[in-house]
């Protein structure tokens, strides 16, 4: 990163050199997806025995999440996005089809277009009965859903660097993954509502800078300790070390509509964390923008998503989010092609400038006729679409 503290720009001529002295990093992804009544177009709470079916062939990969409504599917971790890709819709067709032997429809959003009335219900167990206890109706309001992406690391000090030197970028990577624009089957006003919404946990949002690992191990201990957070697995902020893998988990993008959309997050934070690695061992400090300027910046793009301007908390500027997103690509795009995903990715990033992000799409089906029943619809035939396929 630039010593000035500008906003961080292409490094062609030493990223490179030090990317090619490793491995190419692996990627895995977490995504998790809504059930869905076909005919009502509300939640449904199946997941328990949807879960049951889907391990038959899934395995392990498929788990609950707080509500049963939700239901969680992971990747094995990945060098090749095509295999990361494939893995990917093997796991919606095979929930989508234990979905629909008990009646139910699997969608692909950040938040839910409709919802019955009252409390969701939440999944049977003892964490999950603490944190009601703890966080009552915050914890009600949380039927969103997210996309995580894993990128493993050598180690969690380096882990805690990378973290700090993609703080910067977050706002741009919030922009061009949101997915829930519409809540109680309405138009938020906001491209990225479940951004919104989990921000409100005590632990979320853009992570602090941190020293070292052990300076993030005594920040994490502290809010243990107080009571603030449950466990390790209740640090929800946008970047961290994994608490149970040897990864760098990126926790910022709303579920993603397609694979596409999932492969091309999962690309552009795989190279993001390649290039700040590339600096961390370079010895490059990393920007540290003010953490109230993290946040203004996540909620403005969590607003505006990709169609208007984001503020670039280096700078404190603000700047067209096509502008944005032209500077995080010079910056990572050595590490593109260093992974050999240059040609994927601009594939990709064609045909989100083309149809707009899930809450460009959502909010079209929304448009045609102000029937939040159209958008259900939308996203049931359009979550299972098969990795480069041209539908919007």
């Amino acid at each position: 990163m630039s010593r000035s503290g500008n906003t961080p720009g292409p490094r062609a001529t030493c990223a490179p050199v030090a990317m090619a002295t490793g491995p190419r990093l692996t990627v895995g992804v977490e995504e998790e997806f809504l059930l869905v009544d076909p005919h009502t177009r509300l939640l449904v709470p199946a997941a328990a025995p949807v879960i049951v079916t889907a391990r038959a062939k899934l395995d392990n990969l498929v788990t609950p999440e707080l509500t049963r409504y939700q239901v969680e599917t992971r990747t094995e971790p990945h060098r090749n996005l095509g295999a990361l890709a494939e893995q990917l819709y093997a796991n919606r067709l095979q929930l989508s089809r234990a979905a629909a032997a008990h009646r139910a429809g699997l969608v692909s959003s950040g938040t839910p277009v409709l919802s019955p009335t009252g409390a969701p219900p939440f999944t049977p167990g003892e964490r999950y009965e603490r944190s009601a206890r703890a966080f009552g109706a915050l914890d009600e309001e949380q039927v969103c859903c997210a996309c995580h992406v894993h990128v493993g690391m050598a180690s969690r000090e380096e882990a805690v660097q990378v973290s700090n030197h993609l703080r910067a970028w977050i706002a741009v990577l919030i922009a061009a993954t949101a997915n829930s624009p519409l809540w109680g089957g309405r138009d938020t006003g906001h491209a990225s509502w479940r951004t919104v919404c989990w921000a409100r946990w005590p632990a979320a949002g853009p992570p602090p800078y941190f020293e070292s690992a052990a300076h993030y191990d005594d920040a994490v201990a502290t809010l243990i300790g107080t009571g603030v957070v449950l466990d390790a697995g209740g640090i929800y902020w946008d970047i961290r070390p994994s608490h149970h893998l040897p990864t760098l988990e990126v926790r910022l993008a709303d579920a993603g509509l397609t694979v596409d959309d999932t492969v091309l997050i999962a690309a552009l934070v795989r190279a993001a964390a390649a290039t700040a690695l590339a600096d961390v061992r370079a010895g490059r400090p990393a920007p540290r923008p003010e953490p109230h300027l993290l946040r203004a910046a996540s909620w403005r793009s969590a607003r505006e998503g990709l169609t208007g301007t984001i503020l670039d908390p280096v700078s404190r500027q603000l700047t067209p989010s096509s502008r944005r997103m032209h500077r995080l690509l010079a910056w990572i795009r050595p590490a593109l092609a260093w992974h050999g995903d240059t040609s994927q990715v601009d594939s990709l990033l064609s045909r989100l400038h083309l149809h707009g992000t899930g809450a460009v799409r959502q909010r079209a089906a929304w448009r045609r006729h102000r029937r939040p029943a159209d958008t259900v619809d939308y996203l049931l035939s359009h979550t299972l679409t098969a990795p480069g396929t041209h539908r919007h």
